[in-house]
């Protein structure tokens, strides 16, 4: 049988292959009032029969472009699309090889033309837009908007989720302009469906204000808004889906969708133990979601938009529910909230092996705990936009969120020196209870002043957090040697602490030049309080409870930070280019009271400059640099600057510095992006680089026979990190049905750290550098194959001739397969092979990962039906190495095992003309 389908296969590609003729299309495009060249029109072809896309391109600065592909077509339609332009429409016969069309003068529109021809471009490139339509992009059945995106050009989402446009990070996802779920990336791009989709919008990402007012954003990163479909904003749609497994493995996840126009409301609900955010629907690369898809990876806990799932490595069972809710109230505010509640319970063991390197000697550190974490957790979060009139807006942006968890630790801990002799040894048993609280609110107010540019913002940020604890411990440390001694603790540790942060800021830019040249005055004050109260008590043998106070290991905290910082800045913003430059005088008082030991009060005045400075240049609309300059000025923090010693650990005492200096940081940023759409090539660099004076680090000294440290803090100069990162990708199309694309980058990042080690001030530099290859094969509706390569080098090199330079070396190989299969079935695997030949002898040095599915549609394809393995060869770990400037770690800790689980999810849609799922029969687009 299944020859019989590969050679039935290869004769329809046999057929089709006979049937088509490669053509190339070339011309020039200008305008027609003054014949200058447009540069960035978008120029497509579609089929005459059915409109459906064949391919497209982007005009060169001088108005020209080429297009290539092959097509059965006798005829095709050849359209042109400029904005602010009348659309271009011609029949073109394909009769030959090379088709050299006559010069195309596009007329100027207006709002009173009628629009003759209803076609959309793929691609619209306006000032600060670049806008992808939807349906010429054609992906698998049930496509969420996940899939859409990796199937645009320019677009990258790489193994952790994380989304970049043309190199650049994407930070925020809007659905028609409005957050959805807390503007959480993961929860839109995997629960919302292609279908419902019209356009996908890609900016600069900006706060509201500065949208209000016209500012630029952030250079940085991006957004992305989905434009829904207008018969799509009424309706209801979303999924169910359910799944169970062997190893009593299980899963569940539903979303409820309903659009009226400017109303939302959405409600999911989710459940799983396979380390899974709790939400996702049966695809492979979610279903797995951080239970090993990397060698590295810690399998454990993870977080969506600052909310915390699990609370550490190992093995997470979690829930979900959430309520998400948008509206336009009258035609001035619009509002938007949402809810989450979430419990998990992670399960956790980790064995670990140091080797501690001194500047005349070395010694060794054995480690084995476990823990058990239990987390729920209640977040609101609701936003208010009021547009008073077209020139004063009001945002007002309140949320609370509160959370109870409770940790049970227990440990064994050795040390031994050069000689393998035992030098201490601890025991531990911890339980904490934690009950945290947190209320917040933004409130910011802009009003515009007349069409020039001018504005004056208020800002007015507030926050309370609570946080009360409970500690029990009982510890055992035997510490030898000539002097031996035995320490046993048994304690309770109530917390209270408590902070009260509140901000305010005020701006006015002045325009010197209509739009173009603006100062900006600001002034900033700020003022954090924090109480901090750890009271201990010994355990009572004669009243049998912990009733003896412990002020040895005690805090009675009140530390107050104030900063108050007038700042002018000077922008100039031309079509091409735009520059910044702003300097800050900063005021700052930090000040400590401690309650128990009133002789440690600390309070100290900083006064310094800040500066900050970017400048952005765009060659053409597919190519821009990027560079910014940031001085910043950072306080040490109270516990590094109070005297107070700390004992809580019976091997490190810890002793504060109130000498300490403010650390000056220098930032520089450099970045390159620039995307050829005719070549389908993209080329993307960044590179950063910080220093720092007056760095504040540690200074430990340890005693030779029993290994105690004391640590204190220290100034030192010369500290510096900074990251260098090139990507190249360029697409090929094969035919009309297959494509490929090949990924070529490299990561390095430096880092000098001048430090201390055992009172001795050393320097080390550490290089390292990851080339890496992709490859993605594409024959639409039949087969897909993504293999990885990764290489990482680490160098280690010190200025002492106690420390022996280091080199580290590990690959990583990813093959992730699709197979299109007749009569709606799919297979796909996920298989990873990491090796580090470095880790220690004890340690698994390599593993095979394999995870596949075979899925199989039905109820026309409103359903799925999914077998998944999870470990197929039954190798997953997690050991790992870490070396920094003066040790070395090997680290194993519990992963998620080999399962079995069938998997069955169901989507309903009434959006739109009888809820039915699109499908428009488009081919890939490379």
């Amino acid at each position: 049988m299944q020859k019989l389908i590969t050679i039935a296969a290869l004769l329809c590609i046999s057929i089709s292959f006979g049937q088509s003729k490669n053509f190339k299309i070339s011309g020039q495009i200008f305008a027609d009032l003054d014949k200058m060249p447009l540069e960035a029109a978008t120029v497509y072809i579609e089929r005459v029969k059915d409109s459906s896309l064949v391919t497209y391109t982007i005009s060169e600065k001088d108005g020209s472009f080429n297009l290539e592909d092959a097509t059965s077509e006798d005829s095709l339609n050849l359209l042109v699309s400029y904005v602010g332009y009348k659309s271009f429409k011609q029949k073109i016969a394909i009769d030959k090889a090379v088709i050299v069309i006559p010069k195309i003068n596009l007329q100027i529109s207006n709002a009173l033309d009628e629009v003759l021809i209803k076609s959309s471009a793929p691609i619209t490139i306006k000032k600060d837009t670049l806008e992808f339509n939807v349906s010429s992009f054609k992906t698998k059945k049930d496509a969420t908007v996940e899939d859409l995106l990796k199937q645009l050009p320019g677009v990258e989402i790489d193994e952790e989720g994380k989304i970049k446009v043309n190199g650049k990070e994407v930070n925020k996802i809007l659905v028609n302009g409005k957050p959805f779920f807390g503007n959480d990336p993961s929860i839109t791009i995997k629960n919302l469906t292609k279908e419902i989709v019209e356009k996908i919008q890609v900016v600069d990402t900006k706060t509201k204000s500065e949208a209000f007012t016209g500012e630029e954003g952030d250079k940085e990163n991006k957004t992305i808004n989905l434009t829904i479909k207008e018969e799509n904003n009424k309706g209801v749609f979303g999924r169910v889906a359910a799944g169970v497994g062997t190893d009593k493995r299980y899963e569940f996840a539903g979303m409820f969708n309903r659009f009226d126009n400017d109303q939302r409301i959405s409600v999911l609900v989710g459940g799983n133990n396979i380390n899974s955010p709790g939400f996702s629907f049966g695809e492979i690369e979610k279903m797995f979601g951080n239970g090993g898809s990397t060698w590295f990876s810690s399998n454990g806990s993870f977080s969506v938009n600052g909310r915390q799932f699990g609370g550490g490595q190992g093995i997470t069972t979690s829930n979900l529910a959430g309520a998400n809710y948008a509206d336009a109230i009258g035609e001035k505010t619009e509002v938007a909230a949402d809810y989450f509640f979430s419990n998990s319970n992670s399960e956790n063991e980790t064995a670990s092996q140091r080797e501690t390197i001194l500047s005349d000697s070395r010694f060794f550190s054995n480690s084995n705990s476990s823990s058990s974490n239990d987390t729920r957790s209640h977040t609101i979060n609701s936003d208010f936009e009021i547009k008073i009139d077209t020139t004063l807006m009001i945002n007002i942006k309140p949320t609370f969120t509160t959370s109870n968890s409770t940790t049970d630790f227990k440990s064994q801990d050795e040390t031994l020196n050069e000689d393998q002799n035992l030098t201490n040894q601890s025991v531990l048993n911890s339980f904490v209870e934690n009950n945290i609280k947190n209320l917040s609110n933004e409130i910011s107010a802009t009003k515009k002043f007349g069409n020039k540019g001018a504005f004056l913002r208020f800002g007015l940020d507030n926050s309370f957090n609570t946080n009360e604890s409970e500690d029990f411990i009982n510890s055992n440390t035997e510490i030898f040697g000539t002097n031996p001694e035995t320490i046993n603790r048994n304690q309770l540790t109530d917390g209270d602490n408590k902070s009260n942060n509140f901000q305010t800021d005020i701006s006015y830019r002045l325009p010197i030049k209509d739009k173009e040249l603006f100062i900006n005055f600001d002034y900033e004050y700020q003022r954090n309080k924090d109480e901090n109260i750890q009271s201990t008590f010994d355990f009572n043998t004669v009243s049998n409870d912990y009733d003896i106070f412990n002020e040895s290991l005690s805090t009675d905290f009140e530390y107050t930070d104030i900063r108050s910082t007038p700042g002018i800045s000077l922008s100039y913003r031309k079509e091409k280019w735009s520059a910044r430059f702003g300097a800050d005088y900063v005021f700052r008082t930090l000040k400590n009271q401690d309650g128990l030991r009133p002789q440690f009060n600390v309070e100290r005045d900083f006064k310094a400059i800040e500066l900050n400075s970017n400048f952005n240049y765009r060659f053409n609309k597919k190519a821009s640099i990027y560079a910014s300059y940031r001085l910043t000025n950072n306080p040490p923090s109270l516990r590094q600057l109070q005297a107070f010693e700390d004992v809580s650990n019976p091997l490190n005492t810890v002793i504060g510095n109130p000498n300490l200096e403010p650390t000056n940081e220098h930032r520089i940023y450099l970045g390159f992006n620039a995307y050829n759409w005719q070549e389908r090539t993209g080329f993307y660099m960044y590179a950063n680089i910080t220093k720092r004076q007056n760095a504040v680090v540690s200074r430990t000294t340890i005693d030779p026979e029993t290994l105690k440290r004391i640590t204190t803090y220290d100034n030192v100069d010369g500290n510096q990190n900074g990251y260098f990162g090139v990507d190249y990708s360029k697409r090929f199309k094969i035919d009309s049905l297959q494509s490929l694309r090949i990924k070529i980058g490299n990561w390095s990042n430096f880092s000098k750290n001048i430090n201390y080690n055992n009172d001795v001030l050393y320097a080390s530099n550490v290089l390292s550098t990851t080339p890496n290859i992709g490859i993605d094969y594409v024959y639409t509706s039949v087969f897909e194959f993504k293999p990885r390569y990764r290489l990482s080098f680490t160098n280690n090199r010190y200025d002492i001739e106690a420390f022996e330079d280091r080199n580290f070396t590990s690959h990583n190989l990813v093959l992730n397969t699709a197979f299109f299969l007749p009569k709606g079935f799919e297979w796909r695997n996920d298989i990873t092979y990491n090796y580090n030949p470095n880790i220690a002898d004890g340690f698994q040095k390599d593993a095979w990962f394999w995870n596949a599915s075979v899925s199989y549609s039905v109820l026309k394809d409103k359903g799925l039906l999914t077998l998944k393995v999870y470990d197929l060869l039954n190798q997953n770990t997690n050991a790992r190495r870490i070396a920094t400037q003066d040790y070395i770690q090997d680290t194993q800790s519990t992963v998620l095992r080999q399962y079995f689980m069938l998997n069955f999810s169901w989507k309903f849609n009434s959006l739109g003309a009888k809820g039915e799922t699109s499908g428009n029969g488009h081919y890939y687009i490379d």
